[in-house]
């Protein structure tokens, strides 16, 4: 444990933004899911349900990068990949 008080309140602040940034990644991860499960199960739902997934995941991954818990090459990546995956499953 750190002994001067600047030591302390900087660990403080680095566990509060580690659980700030933990809720976004985690809400990310989540949707993600979702939208993977909706893509597999495309021929029995409906094609809006995985765009509407596909929506809030570009949503999430834009606010992330905005507030900076993702480098916007790395939101930029990862809406291409999630991009891709529903062009191959349409295709």
């Amino acid at each position: 444990m750190p002994k001067n008080s600047s030591a302390i309140k900087k660990t403080n602040i680095a566990f509060r933004n580690r659980c700030r940034n933990k809720v976004y990644k985690s809400a990310i991860k989540t949707w993600t899911n979702k939208y993977i499960l909706s893509l597999e199960n495309i021929e029995n739902l409906n094609i809006n349900d995985a765009l509407f997934n596909l929506s809030i995941i570009y949503q999430k991954i834009d606010k992330a990068i905005k507030k900076g818990i993702l480098h916007k090459n790395k939101g930029a990546r990862k809406k291409s990949i999630l991009a891709k995956a529903i062009k191959n499953k349409l295709l």
